[in-house]
């Protein structure tokens, strides 16, 4: 199916109501409260490449902390961010208050990437961040469980999500990462592509 026809088939869905139309366009115009209690605005990571992780401390996956800390430490130079989203929404899994999770994630990771505060990331009371990325991306990349990850490129669209069995070191991974980083960033904003779900 050609761009084009995919850009009519989106038009129609947006003029029918199926897909909602609320004039959010990219990530950068939501924002979190940091795991310290301050507004964590997207945009202030413009022109970076973004991947937004929900995390658990509890988790049979929480090894993977380790693993997004060398992602951090491999790409950051090259404009990457690695963004830390604690949620309890599966099992129960991260039970514990900002401070533990940070001093959890220090002690044992050694983390320094930026985190949010716990925030749920489905249903009806997710962030806005992820009831948007779920519109964007269709129902199959909404998170089903801790370390689902979204890949963000430099001018603030979803351009990517990996489930949790996805190392964030795997070859998949790197190579969205690495094609998202070679982009420079549209200095207009015009420039934006249409994805529909996978």
């Amino acid at each position: 199916m050609s761009a084009r026809v995919l850009m009519v088939v989106a038009g129609l869905l947006l003029a029918s109501g199926a897909v909602a139309d609320d004039g959010v366009r990219t990530a950068h115009e939501f924002a979190f409260k940091s795991i310290d209690g301050a507004t964590l605005s997207l945009s202030r990571f413009e022109g970076q490449a973004v991947l937004v992780v929900n995390t658990a401390s509890r988790c049979g996956f929480t090894r993977q902390y380790g693993e997004l800390q060398a992602v951090w430490e491999r790409y950051r130079d090259s404009g990457l961010v690695v963004l830390g989203v604690p949620s309890n929404d599966f099992g129960g899994q991260e039970p514990g208050t900002e401070a533990e999770i940070k001093e959890f994630c220090e002690v044992n990771f050694n983390v320094d990437f930026p985190m949010t505060a716990k925030v749920a990331v489905r249903g009806e009371e997710a962030h806005p961040f992820y009831a948007w990325a779920a519109n964007e991306l269709g129902p199959a990349s909404v998170p089903r469980w801790n370390f689902h990850k979204y890949l963000i490129d430099r001018e603030g669209r979803l351009v990517d999500w990996f489930s949790t069995p996805t190392s964030p070191t795997s070859e998949p991974v790197l190579g969205a990462i690495e094609t998202a980083l070679a982009a420079p960033a549209a200095a207009d904003g015009i420039n934006r592509s249409l994805r529909l779900a996978p």
